[in-house]
């Protein structure tokens, strides 16, 4: 396995009209402990070869990004099962096995008086994107971060 590293990065994303999806900027930069699966796998192979004080607009295909929809993840349900009040783009947390712990982020597309359409697919799912980003800093990680798996802030 390739060194581990923590990456501090300013981003701005956008989809393929060009439309701001998300940005950093304003706010402190974005910091990650790579190999942990935290950023989006197609920006992070990117990340980690850029050098600290670099710049670059990176073209991230979907399959690299959050993967291509799948109409699986796609759902019918009983009205009964949600809340009373719903609107499509309501997005809730449901439990998909029997620990009952919240695992996965569903959105609302479609409702009538008997079912409910959720949809699994995270909402960038099928999507490329385009990032601009700006590593601030670049450093090897520490063995007590790779053993918990997150970035430890002095």
């Amino acid at each position: 396995m390739t060194e581990q590293k923590v990456i501090s990065f300013h981003y701005t994303v956008k989809n393929t009209k060009g439309e701001v999806l998300d940005s950093s900027q304003g706010q402190d930069p974005m910091t990650v402990l790579t190999g942990t699966q935290q950023i989006i796998p197609g920006l992070e192979n990117a990340l980690v070869k850029m050098a600290e004080g670099e710049s670059q607009n990176l073209d991230i295909k979907a399959a690299e990004a959050y993967g291509a929809r799948s109409e699986n993840l796609i759902q019918e349900v009983a009205r009964t099962e949600l809340p009373e009040e719903l609107s499509i783009g309501q997005m809730f947390t449901v439990s998909t096995d029997e620990s009952g712990e919240p695992s996965h982020v569903v959105t609302v597309t479609a409702f009538d008086d008997s079912t409910v359409t959720l949809d699994a697919n995270h909402p960038l799912a099928g999507q490329d994107l385009t990032f601009d980003v700006s590593v601030e800093s670049m450093r090897a990680a520490t063995p007590s971060e790779i053993e918990h798996k997150h970035v430890h802030h002095s």
